[in-house]
This record gives structure tokens, sequence and C-alpha cells, in this order.
């Protein structure tokens, strides 16, 4: 508990329960992490200690792009996974025509706040063009555009099977009303 990459807070007031927050310095690899606790009096927290498996990935890119519900009818999110160190500073997506033609941008403003890891947009799309007309029924395609602030553009990574749906950084969508 000495180490300067720990840290605990006890509980107390209105607080129910105490935090230990861990922020270990961790290269690009798979790891392990084993959890178990006890109170001063030797009590564990269990009898079995909790294991979490995790990938670190320094490299900036973007996996597990989709839209969800896909297909819909009135409104989709956007969910996707961000490594690195940090979230990008230019984040766009590109909803288009199947023959390529932009029919709505929607801006890193409207997507909401962006964090490495798993990300949920708070924004959801309705269908609308950029003159909210709604759209027709019929198959989309959407690109997202990610760049870090050298302008570095953001790897698309294929990681498991959800990614076959997102090929080289486009994903297909339906609306269906």
């Amino acid at each position: 508990m000495n180490s300067p990459q720990i840290k605990f807070i006890p509980s107390g007031g209105s607080e129910k329960y105490a935090q230990l927050l861990y922020h270990p310095e961790l290269k690009t690899g798979d790891y392990k992490l084993f959890i178990q606790a006890s109170d001063a009096a030797g009590n564990k927290s269990g009898t079995n200690a909790r294991i979490i498996n995790f990938r670190v990935v320094e490299e900036e890119s973007i996996t597990n792009v989709l839209n969800y519900p896909n297909p819909f009818s009135t409104s989709t999110q956007f969910v996707f996974t961000l490594t690195g160190t940090e979230a990008p500073d230019v984040m766009s997506i590109s909803i288009m025509t199947m023959s390529g033609k932009v029919v709505r941008e929607i801006t890193k403003e409207e997507i909401g706040p962006l964090r490495i890891g798993i990300n949920r947009t708070e924004f959801k799309w309705d269908g609308t063009d950029e003159y909210g007309s709604k759209l027709g029924n019929g198959v989309y395609l959407y690109k997202v555009n990610l760049r870090n602030a050298k302008g570095d553009i953001y790897k698309t990574q294929s990681t498991n099977k959800t990614d076959v749906f997102f090929k080289e950084g486009i994903g297909k969508m339906v609306i269906l009303r």
C-alpha cells in the first residue's frame, strides 16, 4: 500500500464502500489481475480471489465499431473500442449512401465524451440527413474518422468476429421504417 501506483480511500460519512485505486504502468500485452482483500481482523472478501484478464494496447486504434440497433427505424447509437494512451482529438462519423455520397456528418461534439476503452455514444442518430430530412429505407455506409493531436490517423484493427462488419474503416447500417 506504500506504492505511488496505489491509493486507498476509506469509507466514511455517506460513503458505504472503500476504494482502492490502482494505476500500474503497463506495456502492450495480456495481463491477469488477482484481487483478494481482507479487513483489519483478517476476514477475507471471499473464498476465492477475483481474477480479471485484460489486454493493454498502446497503439492508437479503433475496433469493434457497430451501430446499435441495426437495422433501426427511429434511432441508432455507435459502439466502439478505442485503444492507445489518449482519446482522439478529432472524430467524426460520415453517413453515406451506397454510392459514397455523404448525407450526414456526425461531429465529435455531437458524439459526446470519448475515452480509452469501450464507448457507446450519447448521440442517437435519427436517420436524417444534414437538413433534417428523413432518409429512405435501405442500406447506408458509415465511416469513422479519427486523428490524434499530431494529425495521425487511428488504425482500424481486427481483433475478433465483430470486426468483420467494419472493414477498412467502413461499416453498413440499415434503415427500416
